[in-house]
């Protein structure tokens, strides 16, 4: 009975089903030590977020051991591996529905810990971005522009 398969890639598989299905963007939450290979840029608290819809990776393959794709971070396509022990939650980003996951003993040190406010965790969720193109390039969201100060415009109207 100890070698009981683990139920978490194929709880990880259902929810990203159901995110796909009905229109939801799925995103993963990792905890990031030495066996995770993600772009460290992107690392806050020693966690990042991934942001796995169809559109935003390449060659995504969700196994039984770990999960792995292609995806751009800043224009540039960087192959991601990340094993199941280290996923923390799979979530549907619009919503925060979704599962959470233990994080075993000896993977970081840090618990899990979800955002309750949904409008938080999509100002989180943002690593990846959304898509750019047709050509399923995700890019990162660049930060709001500043407004202008109110007053006259520089403007011209020409004729």
């Amino acid at each position: 009975m100890s070698d009981i398969p683990s139920t978490k890639p194929y709880l990880i598989r259902a929810i990203f089903d159901w995110c796909v299905e009905n229109g939801f963007t799925p995103h993963i939450m990792v905890q990031v030590d030495g066996s995770t290979r993600v772009p460290m840029a992107y690392v806050r608290d020693g966690r990042i977020v991934l942001n796995i819809a169809p559109y935003a990776t390449h060659q995504l393959v969700i196994g039984s051991e770990e999960l792995s794709c292609q995806a751009r971070f800043g224009g540039v396509a960087q192959s991601l591996l990340v094993p199941m022990n280290n996923i923390m939650a799979v979530y549907a980003r619009e919503n925060g529905q979704g599962m959470a996951f233990e994080v075993k003993p000896g993977v970081g040190d840090v618990g899990v810990e979800l955002h309750a406010d949904t409008s938080q965790q999509a100002a989180d969720d943002d690593v990846m971005g959304d898509a750019d193109g047709e050509d399923g390039e995700s890019q990162p969201t660049p930060p709001e522009p500043e407004s202008p100060p109110p007053g006259r415009s520089h403007l011209r109207v020409v004729k």
